[in-house]
């Protein structure tokens, strides 16, 4: 039975590192500077991160609701 948590807990610590490549990848063509003072400055890129983990998060989370729902989906026949 633990060893199913374990399983589950390194999906999730994958999936979440995977779409945070992916969303900080795709943040790199928006364009940040019309939004930010000193778009190279420390604070333009501290947002830039917290932008990317919370999007990241949301992606994430949707991805890994919607594994979850289809796994249970077997449930529901027996």
């Amino acid at each position: 039975m633990l060893g199913g948590f374990g399983q589950q807990a390194v999906l999730h610590i994958v999936v979440n590192v995977f779409f945070i490549g992916i969303t900080w990848w795709a943040l790199q063509s928006f364009r940040f500077d019309l939004f930010v003072k000193e778009p190279n400055g420390p604070k333009a890129k501290v947002l830039l991160i917290i932008v990317t983990i919370a999007i990241a998060q949301l992606v994430s989370q949707f991805f890994l609701d919607y594994f979850n729902s289809t796994q249970m989906l077997r449930f529901l026949w027996e």
